[in-house]
C-alpha cells in the first residue's frame, strides 16, 4: 500500500510498483498484469485468514472504488482466472461470512461479485474456439477477434491453462444463477480428457486448441499440467460431480504407475510413459504431495515431500528446477509457495511436529535470505543468494496463508477453515456451493472409465486410522530413509560417455584426469597420437592423429580419450565453469538485505575460494571508465572502485584501479536499462595476456543494479559493500564487529521489529554452501583504443571457451578439441566438500582488508559504528520496515 499501490505488484529492491509498460518486459511473466491492482485483489482473503478484519474491510472499498475491468490490455486468461477472478470470489465469500457473523461488512451488497461477474463475461470470448479450449490471452477491452485485440492468433494452450478454470467459473455460476461460465468450464475439461492418450491415461504439456493435437508429448505432474489434476479432484469436492473423481482417479492410477518414482517424479513421453522424457523436475511439482494428502495416499507424499525438503535444506529455497542427483537445474526463485501448502496439508493429516520444524526453516529463511527493506525479493540465484526485484502477488495470497495456518489454533481463526475449499490459488470458496444453483447435470457421457483394480476408487474420505494404524511414528519410519537422500546422490556425478564406455576397456589416462601442465599426462598423449597446442590466451587445444599413436591399441585409447573430452567439452557449454556472484550492500539502512547478481571475471581473486569475500567503502573513480591512470587515488585506496563498461578492457581497468590501490573493483554496464532481471549474465574475459598481476576481486553489474548501488551513493554518501561468492547472513556479515544483537536479528516479525536475536544466533555459522550446475554465463571482453591489437574479441561476444560445441569435429583419422582449460577437466558439480564440513587451506591474502573478519579497529571507531547502527534501526523501527 505504501510504495505501490494501485500498481499490480510491488518492486521491493527500488521501493515502488511494477506498472506494465513502464518497466523492461519479462515476456510471458507480465501477462498475469492488467493494471487492475494485482496484489491487492489476490490478498482479500489472506487478510480474512490472518484476522486483520478491518484491513481487509478497507482493501474492499479500495477494490471497489479505484479497480478498473475495462482495460486496453493483454492478459493470460489463465493467471486472470485464478488470481483476480479466484481473488474476487474468495474476497466475496469471507466478506459475505463477515457480514452474517454481524459486525464487519454490514455495508457490503455483494459488490464483488457483481465484479467478478463482469470480468468472468469479459474471459469468455477467450473460448471461441471449435475445441472449446480457451485462446491463452484475451484483451480485457476487446477481446480476442476485434481489429484492436492484439491476441487471437495463437494456436497453442497449455493442459493446465485450458484444465484450470472449473473451481472459479463453476463458482461464479453457482452464486450468480448464470450457468455459462460453468458451461465453459466444463466444456474445456471434457475436451482435454477426451484427448487424453488412450494407452497410458496420459496428458501432454501442451496442446492445439484448434485441432486438439498434443504439441509437447511429454507428462509430468509440474509446469504446464499440475493443476489440471489438482482441478479433477477439487471440483469433485467442491461440485459433487462423480465424473471428476472418476477421472481423477484414472490420471492418478497412470501418474502412479509412470511418473512416480519414489520420491521422484520424473516427465515421460505419453506415448511410451516406461521412457523418461528429461532428467530434472521443477518446482511447481512440490503441490503434488499436499493433492496426495486430498486423495488420501499418504506414502508417496511424505516421501516426495521429505526429499524436497532435503533440496531445500540444501540451497535455503527450492530452485525453479533441479536435476535427479539434486544439482540446481534452474537457480531462480521466485518464493513460490506449493512447498509451504503440501507441509501445511501434511501436518493437517500426520499431526507430526516435525512439519512445523518444516514451517519454522521456510520462515526463518525467508527472513534471513528474502526479506528486503520494503518486503521480501525474489531469490535470482539461490547458490549465490542475489535477489530479484520481484514479489510477486501468490506470495502475499498463499505463502503468507499457509504458513499461518500451518502454526494456527483453531482459537485463532475467526471462521472454519474446514467449510472452504482452496483453489489453486489458495482462495477460499465455500463447500456449500455443491447444492446451489446445480443447473448442469453431473451424468458423464464422453466416455467409458477403464475399470482399475485398486483402491484408488475408495468413494469415503481417508481414515486416519488406517493412514496410520495406532502408530505415530508412522510418518517418521517412512521419511528416515530419505534423511540423506540428497548428499547420498551428489558425491560424483558420472558422464554420459563414461557411462557409455563403462563396460569396454578403459584408456591409460582418462580426461577427466588430464591435466596440461603434467609431463606424464603429455607423454601418455604423445603415446596415443595426441598433440596438444598452447594459445595466447593461456588455453589449449588436442588433436589426434591415429598414424602418430605408439600402435593400434593406443590409437584406440587416443579417440577414446578425445571421445571423453569432446563430451567434456560439450558439457562446459552446458554448465558454465564459473557461476555468478553477489554484491551486498552492508552499510546503513541496508545491512546486507539487498544483495545484487554480479557477474564474475576470468580474472582476478577467485571469490569461490575467499569465503570472507572483500568488503569495503564504494568509490567512484576519475577517469570513470578507468582506461588511463586514476586521478583521485586518494578517494580510491582502500576502497572498491565504481567504473563504467567501455572504451578498454576490463584488465586494464582492473591494473589501473589496482595501482591506484583500490581493494576491488565493480564494472556497471552502461547500456542504458540492462538488467540480470532480463539478460543473461556473462564473465569478464581477459585480454588475452597473462593476467596473474592482477589480484584484486572484480565483478560486473548491469545498469539497473549499479544504479543501486549509485542511487545509495547519493542518498547517503558512505556505502559499504561486501563481494563475495554468495549472499551471506547478517551474523556472518557483523562478526567481529560490536553492534547491537538485534541489528542482525534475521527472524524479525512483520510487526515487532524490535526483537532481539540470541547470542547463540549472533555465533551462528554460515549456511551451508549451495552447488550445482552453475548459471548460464558467457564470457565478455571490452573493446580495444584504436590501435591496440585487433585480435581482442568483441565486448559483447563470447570468450573462446564458449565456442558452440558444433565446432568440435573429427574426421576419419584426426579427432581435435578445442579450448581444453589449461588447468584440466571441469571439476563434477557437486563435490564432497558440498555435504561434509570440510577444512580448506587457502593462502594468506597479502591485502589485509581481505579479510574483514580479522581486522582490527579501534575502540572510537567502534564506538562510533555502534551509535550509527543504533540509530539507523531506530529509524527503521519508525518507518515500520
Amino acid at each position: 500500500q505504501e510504495h505501490a499501490y494501485p500498481a499490480d505488484e510491488l518492486m521491493p529492491l527500488t521501493c515502488r510498483g511494477r506498472v506494465r509498460g513502464q518497466e523492461p518486459s519479462r515476456g510471458d511473466v507480465d501477462d498475469a498484469l492488467g493494471k487492475f491492482s494485482l496484489t491487492l485483489i489476490d490478498t482479500l482473503d489472506t487478510l480474512v485468514v490472518l484476522n486483520k478484519t478491518k484491513e481487509f474491510e478497507e482493501a474492499v472499498k479500495k477494490v471497489i472504488k479505484d479497480v478498473n475491468l475495462d482495460n486496453d490490455i493483454v492478459v493470460s486468461v489463465f493467471e486472470t482466472n485464478i488470481r483476480v477472478l479466484g481473488g474476487l470470489l474468495g474476497g466475496h465469500s469471507v466478506a459475505i461470512m463477515l457480514k452474517e457473523k454481524g459486525e464487519y461488512m454490514q455495508w457490503y451488497n455483494g459488490e464483488l461479485l457483481h465484479m467478478a461477474k463482469e470480468l468472468g463475461y469479459k474471459l469468455l470470448p477467450a473460448f471461441n474456439t471449435t475445441s472449446g479450449l480457451p485462446y491463452p490471452r484475451v484483451n480485457l477491452k476487446f477481446g480476442v477477434r476485434h481489429p484492436e485485440a492484439r491476441t487471437g492468433t495463437e494456436t497453442d494452450t497449455c493442459t493446465a491453462c485450458a484444465g484450470t478454470l472449473i473451481l472459479e467459473f463453476a463458482a461464479l455460476s453457482r452464486f450468480t444463477g448464470t450457468s455459462i461460465f460453468e458451461e465453459y468450464a466444463r466444456k474445456a475439461l471434457d475436451f482435454i480428457w477426451e484427448k487424453r492418450q488412450r494407452s497410458s491415461n496420459l496428458v501432454g504439456v501442451t496442446i492445439n486448441i484448434h485441432t486438439g493435437d498434443w504439441v509437447r508429448k511429454d507428462s509430468g505432474v509440474g509446469a504446464g499440467i499440475d493443476s489440471y489434476y489438482e482441478y479433477l479432484l477439487k471440483a469433485y469436492v467442491l461440485l459433487g460431480d462423480d465424473s471428476f473423481l472418476e477421472r481423477f482417479n484414472t490420471h492418478y492410477d497412470a501418474i502412479m504407475r509412470y511418473i512416480s518414482q519414489p520420491p521422484l517424479l520424473l516427465d515421460v513421453h505419453i506415448h511410451k510413459p516406461m521412457l523418461n522424457a528429461r532428467t530434472w523436475m521443477d518446482s511447481l511439482l512440490a503441490f503434488f504431495p499436499g493433492l496426495q494428502v486430498l486423495k488420501g495416499d499418504i506414502r508417496p507424499a511424505i516421501e516426495t515431500h521429505e526429499m524436497l525438503y532435503q533440496v531445500i535444506k540444501k540451497h535455503n529455497f527450492l530452485p525453479e528446477a533441479f536435476t535427479t542427483d539434486f544439482r540446481v537445474h534452474w537457480a531462480q526463485h521466485p518464493l513460490r509457495p506449493e512447498f509451504a501448502e503440501s507441509t501445511y496439508f501434511l501436518y493437517k493429516a500426520t499431526g507430526d511436529p516435525y512439519y512445523l520444524e518444516v514451517g519454522k526453516t521456510l520462515i526463518e529463511n525467508l527472513n534471513k535470505y528474502a526479506r528486503v527493506p520494503c518486503g521480501f525479493a525474489a531469490m535470482k540465484d539461490v547458490r549465490t543468494g542475489s535477489h530479484e526485484d520481484r514479489m510477486d502477488s501468490f506470495f502475499l495470497a498463499e505463502m503468507f496463508k499457509y504458513l499461518y495456518l500451518l502454526f494456527a489454533d483453531k482459537e485463532d481463526m475467526i471462521f472454519d477453515i474446514e467449510d472452504y475449499i482452496f483453489t489453486t490459488e489458495a482462495h477460499l470458496l465455500p463447500l456449500w456451493l455443491s447444492t446451489t444453483n446445480q443447473t448442469i447435470s453431473k451424468k458423464n457421457t464422453t466416455t467409458e472409465y477403464a475399470e482399475l483394480d485398486d483402491s484408488n476408487f475408495d468413494w469415503t474420505c481417508p481414515n486416519t486410522q488406517i493412514l496410520f494404524p495406532n502408530d505415530p511414528m508412522f510418518a517418521q519410519s517412512i521419511r528416515e530413509p530419505l534423511k540423506n537422500v540428497v548428499d547420498k546422490s551428489c558425491p560424483r556425478g558420472i558422464s554420459r560417455a563414461e557411462e557409455n564406455l563403462g563396460s569396454g576397456p578403459k584408456p591409460p589416462l582418462r580426461a577427466r584426469d588430464f591435466m596440461a601442465s603434467n609431463p606424464e599426462h603429455l607423454e601418455i598423449l604423445k603415446k596415443m597420437g595426441v598433440s596438444l597446442i598452447h594459445l595466447k590466451d593461456g588455453r589449449v587445444q588436442l588433436v589426434q592423429h591415429a598414424v602418430q599413436a605408439a600402435s593400434s591399441l593406443d590409437a584406440e585409447d587416443g579417440l577414446r580419450f578425445m571421445q571423453e573430452m569432446i563430451e567434456l567439452s560439450s558439457q562446459q557449454q552446458k554448465e558454465q565453469q564459473l557461476p555468478p556472484r553477489a554484491v551486498q550492500i552492508v552499510s546503513h539502512p541496508f545491512f546486507g538485505r539487498v544483495v545484487l547478481t554480479a557477474g564474475p571475471a576470468q580474472f582476478g581473486m577467485d571469490l569461490s575460494k575467499h569465503k570472507a569475500g572483500t568488503r569495503g567503502f564504494v568509490a567512484t573513480i576519475k577517469p570513470y571508465n578507468g582506461c588511463s591512470e586514476i586521478t583521485n587515488p586518494e578517494a580510491v585506496k582502500e576502497k572498491i572502485a565504481l567504473m563504467q563498461r567501455g572504451q578498454c578492457m576490463f584488465a586494464e581497468k582492473a591494473r589501473n584501479i589496482q595501482k591506484a590501490g583500490a581493494i576491488g573493483g565493480i564494472v556497471i554496464d552502461d547500456n542504458e536499462g540492462s538488467s540480470s532481471d532480463t539478460a543473461p549474465l556473462f564473465q569478464m574475459a581477459g585480454d588475452g595476456k597473462n593476467t596473474d598481476d592482477i589480484t584484486i576481486p572484480m565483478l560486473f553489474l548491469f545498469n539497473k543494479e549499479g544504479n543501486i548501488i549509485l542511487d545509495a551513493i547519493r542518498e547517503y554518501e558512505a556505502v559499504e559493500v561486501l563481494l563475495s561468492d554468495k549472499a551471506k547472513d547478517r551474523a556472518t556479515i557483523f562478526k567481529g564487529k560490536m553492534i547491537p544483537n538485534y541489528i542482525i536479528d534475521s527472524n524479525l516479525e512483520m510487526e515487532n521489529m524490535d526483537q532481539k536475536l540470541s547470542e547463540k544466533d549472533l555465533h551462528k555459522q554460515n549456511s551451508e554452501e549451495a552447488t550445482s550446475a552453475p548459471q548460464d554465463v558467457g564470457a565478455v571482453s571490452e573493446e580495444p583504443e584504436e590501435g591496440e591489437n585487433s585480435d581482442v574479441t568483441d565486448p559483447d561476444s563470447l570468450s573462446p571457451a564458449d565456442a558452440d560445441s558444433d565446432s568440435i569435429s573429427r574426421s576419419n583419422q584426426d579427432s581435435y578439441v578445442p579450448g581444453t582449460e589449461e588447468a584440466g577437466a571441469p571439476e563434477p558439480a557437486c563435490t564432497q566438500g558440498d555435504h561434509q564440513p570440510q577444512e580448506q587451506k587457502t593462502q594468506t591474502e597479502s591485502n589485509s582488508k581481505v579479510n574483514w573478519d580479522n581486522k582490527v579497529q579501534p575502540m572510537e571507531s567502534i564506538l562510533a559504528d555502534w551509535n550509527e547502527d543504533i540509530e539507523a534501526f531506530e529509524m527503521m523501527e519508525k518507518d515500520e520496515l
